[in-house]
């Protein structure tokens, strides 16, 4: 029986190889274990666990949930959580060395800070007007010149010191607000996340002058619209220590691992090995060149324990994020429900 449930519940970590990466829990596959679903069952062994967060990073144990779920929510982070990005970009001078379709691109790429759950999707109407409302659009100004530094010293190299504007970043945006705007949101309520997003450099005379439009998307229209930067997952590892392991060994086990994976302690004076943090641990299996250790070791990976990294872009809060995924999420299993239960009627009524 316990062989049954390591062959269902971890993956495992060969030598030249790796065992049980098949997931296939459904009634009956397993001679003697109960695999019927059900939401008792479910919510006893789900949970979710924070390790970390801070304004721009979460880390997060998500344990008790199919790796199907677990895609599908990463899946919702990186193309279906929407943002605000720059869409259009209407280009009045641009003397720079840079294109004007690069410079749009570079543009686009920017993260705006501004919480997309207070717009509406822009409506492609053929009306003509390409301004937006204040309800669906930001509108963002950007104007600089370069010009010489009358003030610069006669031995200065530096660019920065001999021109005015020789760079032209985020800082130089200026929101123009739309409508009501600035009443609701106050004056200083949307802005690229940064200040210091460089864009393009510019020499005496050379000068951008661009209005742009942010809009409302996801992920999967446009990478722009992406949330996060980093939105991954990995098993959580199991580190199984066959026997004692103690003197120099121990020593030596503790260098095939990751930092802060296998600890060395005394017991009565002997050097011991033991597992310490095995979440550090990431999937090297040095200590297979090892004849006197590869047998006291077994690695393993939880196969319904998924250790998630979320690194949000600036507009919104990791946590949002996650929470507005899982909204998502659950509104695509209501509208699956509900089609299934149209599609039962119909079947009834046939």
């Amino acid at each position: 029986m316990a062989h049954v449930e390591d062959m269902k519940t971890r993956v495992r970590l060969l030598e030249h190889g790796v065992d049980n990466v098949h997931s296939s829990s459904f009634p009956g596959n397993y001679v003697g274990s109960d695999d019927s679903w059900s939401m008792d069952k479910f919510t006893k062994n789900f949970r979710i666990d924070v390790i970390s967060l801070t304004h721009s990073e979460l880390e997060f144990d998500m344990v008790g949930v199919d790796p199907a779920v677990a895609n599908a929510f990463r899946r919702i982070l990186l193309a279906e959580v929407p943002t605000m990005a720059i869409e259009k970009v209407s280009i009045f001078n641009n003397t720079s060395i840079i294109q004007d379709e690069i410079l749009a691109h570079r543009l686009g790429l920017i993260p705006i800070k501004a919480d997309p759950r207070i717009f509406e999707y822009r409506e492609e109407v053929n009306t003509g007007d390409e301004t937006g409302t204040g309800e669906d659009t930001i509108e963002f100004q950007l104007k600089v010149k370069c010009t010489k530094n009358p003030n610069a010293s006669k031995d200065a190299t530096d660019p920065d010191e001999l021109y005015k504007n020789a760079k032209v970043t985020t800082e130089h945006f200026k929101w123009i607000p739309l409508e009501n705007q600035e009443e609701t949101y106050g004056p200083k309520a949307f802005a690229p996340v940064n200040k210091d997003i460089l864009i393009a450099k510019l020499r005496p005379g050379q000068e951008i002058d661009l209005k742009m439009h942010c809009v409302k998307g996801i992920g999967k229209d446009h990478a722009k619209f992406s949330p996060v930067a980093t939105a991954s997952y990995r098993l959580m590892p199991e580190i199984i220590l066959n026997e004692d392991i103690t003197g120099e060994r121990a020593k030596k086990l503790q260098q095939c691992f990751s930092s802060g994976v296998i600890d060395v302690e005394k017991r009565n004076g002997v050097p011991v090995a033991v597992v310490a943090c095995p979440r550090r641990d990431t999937c090297g299996r040095e200590v297979f060149s090892h004849d006197d250790l590869k047998d006291c070791v077994k690695l393993n990976r939880i196969r319904d324990h998924f250790i998630f990294s979320v690194e949000s872009t600036g507009a919104l809060r990791p946590e949002v994020l996650v929470s507005e995924a899982i909204n998502i999420l659950k509104s695509k299993c209501k509208t699956f429900q509900q089609d299934l239960d149209m599609l039962g009627n119909q079947n009834t009524d046939t």
